[in-house]
């Protein structure tokens, strides 16, 4: 059973932070909000984390997990930032965007495409990220937690409009992950918008939050 910590939306408890942060560090994973849905994640150091990551999402390895980092200059240190991608990004986080970059060798081939070596790393706007991604020092595993039932194989608890609750969000994976992060919020059902920034030209491959603002400054 998946131990709670309940956490202040905008101004995250230090103490709080520090209890997830020693568990994070202790190869925990958790599930837990960011500006855009709930996602599971964990320390990017840990292998065994980031393994059993890939097995609640049911993802083959082959398949990149996206992190996020706290800053810039800290997705510099992750991947290979082109003048143009840094514009671009600049201009756009910290925000609801998933930026695929080839990858430097701080990268773990586990989280990576293993073809492209490329990665999708995020900036979030969202005190409960940052406060953790600073306090743990390393990225941080982000994918949503949109799983799959493994009895039905069919989305967890849809209602009827297609979204579902906090409390069956919960319910569907406290035993399945160590940590639950709670500050109140209910699920938002919007993904990042992903901008792929590997080639020439740059190139949103999903429309999610936002996208309207990215795509301007593409054309920009």
């Amino acid at each position: 059973m998946a131990t709670v910590y309940q956490i202040h939306p905008d101004t995250p408890q230090t103490r709080i932070v520090e209890q997830i942060e020693d568990d994070l560090k202790s190869g925990a994973v958790m599930l837990y909000p960011t500006d855009t849905v709930y996602a599971i994640g964990c320390d990017i150091s840990s292998k065994s984390a980031i393994q059993r990551v890939r097995r609640i999402k049911q993802m083959s390895n082959d398949k990149p997990l996206t992190f996020l980092c706290p800053s810039l200059s800290d997705v510099a240190t992750y991947a290979f930032v082109t003048d143009t991608a840094y514009r671009i990004m600049k201009r756009l986080i910290p925000g609801p965007y998933t930026f695929i970059l080839p990858t430097t060798k701080l990268v773990p081939q586990i989280v990576m495409n293993p073809k492209r070596k490329t990665t999708g790393i995020r900036v979030p706007d969202h005190p409960v990220c940052l406060a953790l991604l600073n306090a743990v020092g390393n990225p941080i595993i982000s994918t949503s937690a949109h799983v799959l039932d493994q009895d039905e194989s069919a989305p967890i608890s849809v209602e009827k409009n297609g979204h579902f609750s906090q409390v069956e969000l919960f319910d569907h994976l406290e035993k399945l992950v160590d940590i639950i992060v709670d500050n109140g919020e209910e699920p938002r059902y919007v993904g990042s918008t992903i901008l792929d920034l590997t080639g020439e030209t740059p190139e949103i491959t999903r429309q999610g939050i936002g996208w309207e603002t990215a795509a301007a400054w593409i054309v920009g």
